[in-house]
């Protein structure tokens, strides 16, 4: 029911204020420019999305199934079981869907997103198995969805790579504001879960589960920044995620071997099922990023931006960060769109502005709420989406709050 009105509510807002432009502006070419890129969009969301992630789906899905056949989703099940359990009641004790949404979440830290996807959406779908309202999402689906649309990413590499090809004195000084960000966007997204949801998080396994994940995170961060210099932490992130990557598949196979499954033939058994979540989704992608796209080119955010620009000026605020807005507004809504702002924030301010840092942490701080939400629940076929998304949205609220006050802290 909500992408239901907010799916409503871009197109009638790109509608008035594209009609707004041509009768008080006389922009002639405002509605051609919202029709090429509703044309666009439905193209881009099946050739560029779908299609290739069909391929990848496939590879995952094979690789997941020879791990299922050779016990290592349930090895991890075990093993982050304990800490699970709490978050998720309602999925039985070592259940497969555990050790699925673990691989997500991992993938999603190093920032592996071709490979989060296909995980995640095969982690949701052994959820929606445990569904009883199967057009509605559960309190378990909504937990994975909320947790892996804060975008909890140790690794960015790609936003240190797009720093580097724009001449960044310093690509990775953005490193550490990106984790604090997203931690942050984390933390108050599996919070606002858990209220809903009457989840006790000052349970003892929970409270040392979060200690070890923070310490763990500021023992990365204190690696990075104290014992790296900075050519090596490009490299450290690149290699290592990469690594860790390839690792998966081999493990695997190796584990197959070893448990005498047959390796091939389990492969193609769960590669099967990568084209038809692929072709069940396009419906849900052509919708969504339709109405992202005429909301986009309207020309809507912009006056958002303004609008944050006027109001926090009459408050005697520093309005720098509001220039760097445009990249957190359109991360819920799409990825793409967003790194497309981010670059284009560091091309006009400079990658070593204000502007150009903040838009970066930005870019790392959550993912792209409604994309998720159409993505995931739409290979499942929920239509009920309940709390998910003001949830996911909270989360992201909480992470750009977060990227500006640090974004002033090391760069303002």
């Amino acid at each position: 029911m909500a992408l239901n009105y907010i799916w409503i509510g871009l197109f009638v807002i790109a509608f008035f204020i594209t009609l707004a432009k041509l009768v008080f502006l006389g922009d002639t070419e405002a509605f051609q420019l919202l029709v090429e890129g509703l044309f666009d969009s439905t193209q881009t969301s099946v050739m560029s999305i779908a299609l290739p992630l069909i391929g990848t789906m496939a590879f995952w899905l094979g690789i997941m199934n020879i791990g299922e056949k050779a016990g290592a989703i349930n090895l991890l099940s075990r093993i982050v079981g304990p800490f699970f359990n709490r978050l998720f009641p309602e999925v039985p004790k070592n259940h497969p869907a555990t050790g699925q949404m673990m691989m997500n979440f991992s993938a999603n830290l190093l920032g592996l997103d071709n490979a989060a996807t296909p995980l995640g959406l095969k982690a949701m779908g052994s959820l929606q198995e445990l569904n009883h309202d199967k057009d509605t999402a559960s309190n378990a689906q909504i937990m994975f969805l909320v947790l892996h649309t804060s975008g909890l990413t140790l690794l960015p590499i790609s936003i240190i790579a797009q720093r580097a090809i724009l001449h960044a004195k310093d690509p990775t000084d953005v490193f550490i504001p990106c984790i604090i960000a997203t931690y942050v966007a984390t933390v108050v997204g599996l919070i606002v879960v858990a209220i809903k949801q009457r989840i006790n998080l000052l349970n003892g396994i929970v409270i040392a589960w979060l200690g070890g994940l923070s310490t763990f995170i500021g023992l990365l961060v204190w690696y990075f920044s104290a014992v790296l210099n900075k050519d090596q932490i490009s490299e450290v992130s690149k290699v290592s995620s990469n690594l860790l990557l390839f690792s998966i598949p081999i493990i695997f196979i190796l584990g197959g071997l070893y448990k005498k499954v047959n390796v091939f033939e389990s492969f193609i058994e769960g590669a099967k099922g990568g084209f038809e979540t692929s072709v069940k989704i396009i419906p849900y992608l052509v919708a969504m990023l339709a109405a992202i796209s005429v909301f986009r080119s309207s020309g809507a955010l912009n006056y958002f931006v303004d609008g944050f620009k006027w109001l926090f000026g009459h408050f005697n605020v520093d309005t720098r960060f509001t220039d760097a807005l445009p990249v957190a507004l359109m991360k819920p809504l799409s990825g793409s769109g967003a790194k497309a702002m981010m670059l284009d924030s560091m091309k006009t301010f400079g990658p070593d502005s204000f502007v150009g840092r903040l838009a970066c942490i930005f870019q790392g701080s959550a993912d792209t709420t409604f994309y998720i939400v159409a993505l995931y629940f739409g290979s499942v076929g929920i239509k009920k989406t309940r709390y998910a998304i003001p949830a996911g949205l909270i989360a992201d609220l909480a992470g750009v709050v977060a990227a500006i006050l640090v974004g002033y802290l090391f760069f303002g």
